[in-house]
Parts: structure tokens; C-alpha cells; sequence
């Protein structure tokens, strides 16, 4: 089993995130950002838990190479809270299973707190990796939905769903 260790997003990972930012890791969630839109959103990560900032983290190597980034944050979906679940992965590190590790772990991360049963994630339905990283972690395919990402833009996305009900420490 391929292994990483998730990491609190701390100040240092702004370069992680721009290094993100490309045509290439944001082609299914509507392009690069601004400049100004990359700082905004690692503002939000610092400030840690809450509706806009989540509880994001870096996705690291044994030996501490910073290779993505993953994160749950709430919501409510259909009238029911959940936690919605993201990742990125730099792309030479891509294909290696390091994006289901690093989901799985951040699961446990979010059955711990035992705040919400479930959580989603909506990757495009034209996104085959992150599709696989759902099917891989142990999501279960709901159907297709639209969903609003970026704001302001519906995508036609997968809902995926995994119960976090029994899951802490798994």
C-alpha cells in the first residue's frame, strides 16, 4: 500500500499551492486561478475549520516531500450535512496511488470528529482519475449531478458518498 502522511496546512504550503496552479491539476475545476485568488484561497486553509476554509492539509511523502494537497470541509447536501471531500496531486507524482492514500486518510481525519455521517465528492464526470480515487477509497457512486464549481458555474459531476459512521482510526 502506498503511503503519505497528511499534514495541517501551515503557512510554508503557499508555494505548494501555486505550484498547483496550473492548466494541467485544475483542468476539471475551471482553470488556474489569479494570483490573488491563490492567496485568497491559502488565507482561507490557514484560518483552518469552517464553511469556506475546511480542514485542508498537505499531502506528503516518508520523507517529507510536499506532493498535493487534500481536505474536507461542511456543507449541506440535499438537506442533509455533510463533509465534502477535494485533493490535488502535483502531476509527476500522479499515477502512483498517492491521491487514494492521501483520501483515505483524510476520511479518518473526518469520521474522528463525528460531527457528520457521510461525506461527498463531486469530481467532473469527465475526470476518470479522480473518479477512480472515489471508486479506490471505498465511495459509492450515487449518479451524476450538477454541481456549482467554481462559483458561478455548474459542472456535470459524479456524487460520490462514503458513511463515516464506524470509520475513526481506519
Amino acid at each position: 500500500m502506498t503511503e503519505v502522511h497528511i499534514v495541517r496546512w501551515s503557512v510554508a504550503d503557499l508555494a505548494l499551492l501555486q505550484q498547483l496552479n496550473t492548466p494541467e491539476v485544475r483542468e476539471h475545476t475551471g482553470g488556474p486561478e489569479t494570483d490573488e485568488q491563490v492567496l485568497a484561497r491559502h488565507e482561507r486553509y490557514l484560518r483552518g475549520p469552517g464553511p469556506r476554509s475546511g480542514n485542508m492539509f498537505t499531502v506528503r511523502l516518508p520523507d517529507g516531500t510536499k506532493v498535493g494537497s487534500v481536505g474536507y470541509w461542511p456543507r449541506e447536501w440535499r438537506g442533509e450535512p455533510v463533509h465534502e471531500m477535494g485533493w490535488a496531486i502535483l502531476p509527476t507524482y500522479q499515477g502512483r496511488g498517492l491521491a487514494t492514500a492521501a483520501v483515505r486518510a483524510v476520511i479518518a481525519e473526518a469520521a474522528a470528529r463525528g460531527d457528520r455521517r457521510s461525506a461527498h465528492a463531486y469530481p467532473s464526470v469527465d475526470n476518470p482519475a479522480s473518479n477512480a480515487v472515489c471508486r479506490k477509497a471505498g465511495f459509492t457512486l450515487l449518479g451524476e449531478t450538477e454541481f456549482e464549481y467554481p462559483p458561478g458555474h455548474l459542472m456535470r459531476s459524479n456524487d460520490w458518498r462514503i458513511d463515516l459512521t464506524g470509520r475513526a482510526g481506519t
